[in-house]
């Protein structure tokens, strides 16, 4: 199975982004995915072993437990072919981020022009009778 298979389906890509977390249990996952996706418990132990079975998970015993952690390494595939793409996001990126800076100076330039204003205007303690 292509990374993308593995990562094109919602339920995988949401484990995924648990597991990015921390290590987690395959109970607690369970948990998880079956509120937000109304699946069962096997359905989900599937979901599992196709992670685990593409490399994209690692699984390790604790007692009774399974213990479920990502694999960076598929991971670092999918990052290495995007990487030729970037440049057409990269870019935009930058411009969003200097408009959301350019946003927040301006807000920050009108709450304290209001707040000197505020201070011209309101009486102080010392000038009270």
């Amino acid at each position: 199975m292509e990374a993308f298979d593995v990562l094109g389906d919602p339920v995988r890509r949401r484990i995924l982004e648990l597991l990015a977390d921390g290590e987690q249990t395959s109970g607690a996952i369970s948990e998880v995915i079956q509120r937000e996706f109304g699946i069962s418990q096997p359905a989900v132990s599937l979901h599992l072993k196709v992670l685990r079975d593409n490399g994209f998970a690692t699984v390790r015993a604790e007692g009774t437990r399974r213990l479920y952690a990502v694999d960076v390494r598929p991971l670092q595939e999918v990052d290495l072919w995007l990487d030729r793409f970037r440049r057409f996001w990269e870019q935009r990126l930058d411009a969003l981020a200097t408009e959301l800076a350019r946003g927040k100076r301006e807000r920050r330039l009108k709450a304290e022009a209001r707040a000197s204003t505020n201070d011209e205007t309101t009486p102080r303690e010392k000038d009270k009778p």
